[in-house]
């Protein structure tokens, strides 16, 4: 294998007047998108962008996130791949840190772009949707005579994402060429029968995250796919674009799920085109799963990856399916739940264990991956590389900092992140099983759970909830719900009813933002 990129001009070549990307009513055809990621390629060549060096883009779900990112590939250069969200302070670090020279931006963004400038190695910025002091427009800076595909050896870095950085500064992922074309493989065959070019895929989940990344942009265009990219999560526009276009496949992140199953005109969406529905990027409630089927009829599937593995590494499929378990390793992928020392944890009989009546410490470790999907290693981090890999029976193992067990029909189960077990009286209390609780609860929308500091155990459980609109639930009622269906120490002693929960644009909830509102607000306390 070379270039990735190569499998989309596979594509181009033999699906021409396919449609590859439709937005906002328009259709760009197979051929001409790989047109214009051959003028994008051209373009950075002439601003002096080849082979390793890196592309920052710095974009919503648009036509030309797609177009900037292949076109990228194309030219040999290595994509960065940023959240439109960012501010200047949170740029200036991937950027530093990358050493991007090019940036393509949307015009209202160029400004933040240019507050860290001077601070970076960019030279070159490219504006979409308008005029920007500063930069190109993304029309100017296309070239129409497009260059031969850069070849790249498998081992090659094709695309440097950053992880999320809820423990300290974020790092730079070096995923190769070999990494993501693979993976992208692997996730094509994921459906009965493969995507084909018949199916129609809903790209909401962000492009800046390797989730829609691989799993959605690349493996619809692999496939010869139609991708219809929308820029933000909004219910009503998702549900809406499904119905109207018939779309058949929607991979999503468990707060979409929630919202939909929440939506007060949910029963008015006809999603009957859908063939596929997968969650994946945090762990699914089981009964956002019950409600999702119950309502729509239609199977939804779980998976499991991480942005170090490309991302997907287990998957439940219509021929292997067990509801709350994250599925089987994938064909290629080799998973251990293994102890402190490395040694495997024996698998139970059959999952999931009934939490509330298992010893989890007694049959948990922490999952472990290998194989032709997991990243090089992290970007100039030498001392983060030796502590998340194990060289083991000559394979390179990555740790994946995620608790869990597996049973001996090969499903794994995520019971927690190791950071999130709270430690209460001595005790270990794993957060997912107490929110799984909450959320079959009749008058609970959305919910999350952290340990807060208490002086006699040492942490203790509080539980941050969203009510339904209009419920009138109370925090005792909460606790005595707990208390009703799990062991005394691992229900919440404090609950706070929140409007919403602090989430990542990928739906995981910022529990560290909780954790540092329930520091502020007991400092507070203590001062007056």
């Amino acid at each position: 294998m070379t270039n990735l990129v190569t499998n989309v001009e596979s594509t181009a070549v033999e699906h021409p007047e396919e449609t590859a990307i439709h937005y906002d009513g328009t259709d760009l055809s197979y051929e001409e998108f790989w047109s214009q990621t051959g003028a994008f390629a051209a373009g950075l060549s002439e601003a002096g962008i080849g082979s390793g060096d890196r592309v920052g883009v710095y974009l919503p779900n648009l036509p030309q996130f797609v177009i900037a990112f292949h076109g990228a590939l194309r030219a040999g250069a290595v994509v960065v791949p940023m959240n439109p969200q960012y501010k200047s302070r949170e740029i200036d670090h991937l950027l530093s840190d990358s050493g991007a020279e090019l940036v393509v931006t949307l015009s209202d963004l160029v400004p933040i772009v240019e507050q860290v400038r001077d601070d970076t190695a960019v030279e070159h910025v490219v504006s979409v949707g308008g005029d920007a002091e500063g930069a190109t427009q993304f029309e100017e800076f296309l070239v129409a005579d497009a260059p031969d595909v850069v070849e790249r050896a498998d081992d090659d870095v094709a695309v440097q994402p950053y992880t999320s950085g809820t423990t300290g500064q974020p790092k730079g992922v070096l995923l190769t060429h070999e990494n993501l074309a693979s993976n992208a493989r692997m996730a094509m065959d994921l459906l009965p029968g493969g995507t084909t070019t018949d199916d129609r895929s809903l790209g909401v989940l962000p492009l800046f995250h390797i989730y829609g990344m691989t799993v959605v942009m690349n493996t619809s265009l692999f496939a010869g796919a139609a991708y219809y990219p929308l820029p933000e999560w909004d219910a009503q526009t998702a549900l809406g674009l499904i119905e109207s276009e018939a779309l058949t496949i929607m991979q999503g992140v468990p707060a979409m799920y929630n919202d939909v199953i929440n939506q007060p005109n949910v029963d008015e969406f006809d999603l009957s085109s859908l063939r596929f529905v997968n969650s994946g990027g945090s762990s699914l409630p089981v009964e956002v799963l019950r409600q999702f089927e119950a309502q729509f009829g239609i199977e939804l599937y779980e998976g499991y990856g991480l942005t170090e593995t490309s991302p997907v590494t287990h998957f439940n499929s219509p021929d292997a399916r067990r509801v709350g378990s994250i599925g089987q390793s994938l064909p290629g992928v080799d998973s251990m739940v293994v102890d402190e020392d490395f040694e495997p944890v024996e698998p139970v009989a059959e999952g999931p264990v009934d939490e509330s009546e298992t010893d989890l410490d007694a049959i948990t470790g922490e999952l472990v991956i290998a194989g032709p999907n997991v990243m090089a290693g992290y970007h100039d981090r030498p001392e983060a590389n030796e502590e998340v890999f194990t060289e083991h029976d000559g394979k390179r193992w990555f740790h994946t900092g995620d608790v869990g067990y597996s049973d001996e029909d090969e499903f794994f189960y995520i019971v927690d992140r190791e950071k999130h077990v709270i430690v209460t009286g001595g005790y270990n209390v794993y957060p997912r099983e107490v929110e799984e609780l909450l959320f079959e609860h009749p008058n609970v929308a959305d919910a999350a759970v952290v340990g807060i500091p208490d002086e006699r155990r040492g942490e203790t459980v509080k539980a941050f909830v969203v009510p339904v609109p209009d419920s009138d639930v109370t925090a005792e009622e909460i606790k005595e719900y707990c208390l009703d269906n799990l062991a005394e120490y691992k229900h919440p002693r404090e609950v706070a009813f929140v409007e919403e929960l602090p989430r990542t644009t990928t739906g995981k909830v910022q529990k560290f933002e909780l954790r540092e509102r329930e520091a502020s607000e007991a400092d507070a306390e203590a001062a007056e």
